[in-house]
C-alpha cells in the first residue's frame, strides 16, 4: 500500500461520505432550487462536483486535467438517486486508482494546463475542490432550510 493510502486517503473517503450524507438530507424536488441572481441550481452545482471529480479521475489516468466533460445524462440534475450512483462508482474508481499507486507513482506530475502537480498534490487539491463544492452547497442547504448531520455542520457549517 502507498503512503497516500496509508496516511491521506481517510480524508477523501471521509470527504466522500459527507457527500453522501449531504444528498441524503435532499428530495428530488430541493436539486431544482436555485437561490437567484447569477446562481445555478442545486442539482447543477451537484453535477457539476461531479464533473469535476471525473476530470480528477482522468487526470490520475492520463496525467493532465482535463476539464471539458459535463456529465448529460438525462435527469442527473433532478435525481438524488442517480447523482448518489454516479458519485459512488467515481469513488469507487478513485479508490481503485489511488490504492494502485506505488510511492514513486505519486510524485508523477499531472499537467494541470499552465503548471504540474505531484499525483499526491493532485489529490490535495481534489480534496480542497470538494470542500468548496460543501461551502458551496451549504449556503443551498440553509436557504431550503435543510437539517444537515451533526458531523456536516462541525466540519462545513
Amino acid at each position: 500500500m502507498n503512503r497516500y493510502a496509508q496516511e491521506k486517503w481517510s480524508w477523501i473517503e471521509g470527504t466522500h461520505g459527507m457527500r453522501i450524507q449531504l444528498l441524503d438530507a435532499l428530495h428530488d424536488e430541493q436539486l431544482s432550487f436555485n437561490p437567484g441572481g447569477q446562481n445555478m441550481t442545486l442539482g447543477a452545482l451537484c453535477r457539476e462536483s461531479g464533473d469535476v471529480e471525473y476530470s480528477y479521475i482522468q487526470s490520475l489516468k492520463t496525467f493532465k486535467q482535463d476539464w471539458s466533460y459535463h456529465n448529460e445524462a438525462a435527469g442527473i440534475e433532478g435525481s438524488v438517486a442517480q447523482l448518489k450512483a454516479w458519485y459512488q462508482q467515481m469513488d469507487d474508481e478513485m479508490k481503485a486508482i489511488v490504492a494502485g499507486f506505488s510511492d514513486d507513482d505519486l510524485t508523477k506530475t499531472v499537467d494541470r494546463g499552465g503548471y504540474a502537480a505531484p499525483v499526491d498534490v493532485q489529490l490535495d487539491i481534489y480534496l480542497q475542490a470538494l470542500l468548496i463544492f460543501f461551502g458551496k452547497a451549504s449556503v443551498y442547504c440553509k436557504a431550503l432550510d435543510v437539517e444537515m448531520t451533526p458531523s456536516f455542520k462541525e466540519y462545513i457549517g
